[in-house]
């Protein structure tokens, strides 16, 4: 089993609409082998705490425009450091830089596949947004594929 097709299209809207927002490293991953309450989780983060909030309003607007979907659990909003979004088909982790190197999701979750996401239109960040290339994921060389003890993206053995 992998995400459903309509997952899919929330994880590539909300991403366009974090990456209009200017937000950093953007990835999503297939965790339905894993969890059962849940297809897919987006992560991304922004460099303070006023950045993450406007990423998170953006995608909830363009979720909620776009496909008439609204999240059923809204958490952390109010501090800004770490907003969940549950959408039931899609989770959406939107965490201040501080956050996501502490907890490192993308390390927790390196054996579950990486969906590809579009990439932010060239110029229309003005050069400070981020994607991570997929030659830095575990297991992205085989799509649909993870390598277990693979480097992840900012650590030591990471090139």
């Amino acid at each position: 089993m992998s995400a459903s097709e309509r997952a899919i299209e929330l994880l590539t809207a909300a991403a366009e609409a974090a990456h209009d927002k200017k937000a950093e490293n953007v990835l999503a991953f297939d965790v339905s082998e894993q969890l059962a309450i849940t297809d897919a989780f987006l992560v991304a983060s922004a460099s303070n705490d006023r950045q993450v909030r406007a990423i998170v309003d953006a995608v909830e607007e363009k979720l909620r425009v776009d496909f008439d979907a609204k999240p059923v659990r809204r958490e952390g909003a109010r501090e800004g450091r770490w907003v969940l979004l549950d959408y039931l088909e899609i989770v959406i982790h939107v965490q201040h830089d501080e956050e996501r190197a502490f907890y490192s999701l993308e390390r927790l979750w390196r054996d579950c596949p990486v969906i590809a996401l579009p990439s932010p239109v060239p110029g229309a960040l003005g050069g400070s947004g981020s994607v991570v290339p997929d030659s830095a994921i575990p297991g992205s060389a085989v799509p649909g594929s993870a390598v277990p003890g693979s480097a992840v993206p900012g650590s030591a053995s990471a090139e």
